[in-house]
């Protein structure tokens, strides 16, 4: 009985300390998460001249899921420390959401990813149209160019169709006028009050980095948003199989109470309990057969002292 008794126990602490296990890696996972989503989103924001509004949705979403995970995580640790059936079943029931949470935020990366190429040759185009015509979009084109090193969206040649420099002087067919966010070296000599020699030019348009930029955070998102919902599915069955664990375990063990407690005689009623029939808080015991003859009855005495 007492090795049974402590094999129950030793499983109750294996699924205890097993559930606490698993909600302490989806806590490092959900830090990951967020992590990730938050860097996607900076870069969103920098480029976000580029960037329609809605492709902002999925690396929310993937922040948004991180805190939700961080929270269920919490309550599958206090089930695992009270061995609450009910709480782990809820903290599996919660683990299901994330994951259809997961899946949709998976599935919008991956719709966007296929949008990116065609939004970005629609933004940069417009964006280098109104250059001249919007300092919010010219900042924007300058910070793109300095920071990946490029001109224009295809090459350099592209600004020849948007800068009225361009349009209006008389230069020779190799020649193009460029912003100077588009200079290799800082320019060193100048020709009037608004323009100066640039040496040296990036050689390779914008499309190529920012395609690549875009689709690789895209490809993030969708790849780690399935790989840690497929992880979560195994969490969930884990819960569940846990909680089936800690509820076989805690009904075996009040089975075994309740049978020890019948072997010793003692009845439960009403939270009090029963003394044993021969016991002397009744006032009455029951007499053997060998103290009376065969064919007599029963009698019982009374245990108080004679009142004669």
């Amino acid at each position: 009985m007492a090795n049974r008794e402590l094999q129950l126990n030793s499983g109750m602490r294996c699924a205890k300390y097993m559930l606490i296990i698993v909600s302490f890696m989806f806590a490092l996972t959900a830090i990951l998460l967020i992590m990730v989503g938050t860097t996607i989103q900076t870069i969103f924001g920098d480029f976000s001249l580029f960037i329609d509004g809605h492709f902002s949705s999925p690396p929310a979403l993937l922040i948004a899921i991180g805190f939700i995970l961080i929270a269920v995580a919490t309550l599958g640790a206090y089930g695992a420390v009270k061995e609450s059936v009910m709480v782990i079943n809820l903290y599996g029931v919660c683990l299901f959401l994330v994951f259809i949470l997961e899946v949709s935020a998976a599935i919008a990366a991956f719709v966007m990813q296929s949008q990116v190429r065609g939004m970005l040759i629609r933004t940069m185009n417009q964006a280098l149209a109104e250059y001249e015509h919007d300092p919010y979009v010219e900042s924007g084109v300058d910070f793109m160019q300095s920071m990946l090193e490029c001109c224009g969206v295809n090459e350099p040649e592209d600004w020849k169709d948007y800068l009225s420099a361009n349009v209006n002087s008389t230069l020779g067919v190799d020649d193009v006028v460029v912003p100077n966010s588009c200079c290799g070296n800082q320019p060193t000599s100048l020709n009037d009050s608004t323009q100066m020699t640039c040496m040296e030019t990036y050689d390779y348009g914008c499309f190529r980095k920012m395609n690549f930029i875009v689709s690789q955070s895209a490809m993030l998102i969708a790849t780690g948003a399935t790989t840690v919902a497929f992880v979560q599915l195994l969490g969930v069955l884990c819960a569940f199989m846990l909680a089936k664990t800690l509820r076989r375990n805690k009904s075996i063990r009040e089975a075994r109470r309740w049978q020890l407690q019948q072997s010793l005689g003692v009845l439960i009623s009403g939270g009090k309990m029963a003394p044993p029939q021969n016991s002397a808080v009744t006032g009455y015991q029951q007499l053997d057969n060998g103290e009376q003859g065969s064919h007599e009855p029963y009698t019982y005495t009374p245990q108080s002292p004679s009142v004669n």
